[in-house]
């Protein structure tokens, strides 16, 4: 059986990600910050037994530690999940210092130093047990630019190059490390965004992902990709940014 902790699981992607991997048999660490109520309801949703909540502030280190201390206190964790993520505005020419300086420190804390805080006990954890994978989601924003978030895309940029200096330092240890990049989701969050002109016209496929495509993704890469994938970035967004 593998057990899996997500972050940020009262989410749409993280509600969905612990749905995929709990119809294919894996055990659910769901964590929250906040979200108590959302990340209950899917909790009770899932496949199978044995499924766990645990809360942390992924700005706190110390939280962290906590989070990684109480979901793996019973059984080992096989793999992690690093979903959580935030996408604060702050144009540049828009944004006052004060505010500014905010989002950038919140943003990487959470998206780019929680990911990193986790990640460093997972890879102890599973190293010493010589298996075990780590995947985070990303975006196609650390390739194209956010113009009106700039600590959102830089954050994105950096997990992609930390998990690839991950993905080479853990293989000798048999654990392997993975990136999601998507685009556009279709999440509550972002409902209104998605319907407008500009985010269509941006779509080959005529509309974004949904959370259940980018929970396939990541599923593939916790339980069925091949090792020589490990250190991959694998997008997920319609071809509506391509590189090569």
């Amino acid at each position: 059986m593998t057990r899996v902790l997500v972050t940020g699981a009262s989410g749409g992607i993280g509600g969905a990600i612990c749905t995929a991997l709990a119809r294919r048999g894996a055990t659910l660490v769901l964590h929250y910050q906040s979200g108590r109520a959302a990340a209950e309801e899917t909790r009770r949703a899932l496949a199978g037994d044995g499924h766990a909540l645990v809360a942390a502030d992924l700005t706190d280190p110390a939280g962290i530690e906590r989070l990684w201390g109480e979901a793996s206190a019973r059984d080992p964790i096989d793999a992690v999940v690093n979903n959580a993520g935030i996408f604060p505005d702050h144009p540049p020419l828009t944004t006052d210092y004060a505010g500014w300086t905010a989002a950038w420190q919140r943003t990487l804390a959470i998206n780019l130093s929680g990911p990193a805080y986790l990640s460093y006990f997972a890879a102890c954890a599973m190293a010493e047990r010589g298996a075990g994978r780590i995947v985070s989601v990303s975006s196609r924003g650390a390739f194209r630019g956010e113009p009106a978030a700039p600590a959102y895309a830089a954050s994105k940029a950096g997990l992609n190059a930390f998990s690839q200096s991950m993905a080479k330092a853990l293989a000798p240890k048999g654990v392997y490390v993975f990136v999601i990049a998507p685009g556009w989701v279709a999440t509550a969050r972002v409902a209104t965004a998605i319907q407008s002109e500009a985010v269509i016209a941006d779509q080959p496929l005529g509309r974004v992902a949904t959370p259940e495509e980018v929970a396939q993704a990541v599923t593939f890469c916790v339980l069925d990709a091949p090792a020589s994938m490990t250190g991959a970035i694998l997008d997920v967004n319609g071809a509506s940014y391509l590189r090569s």
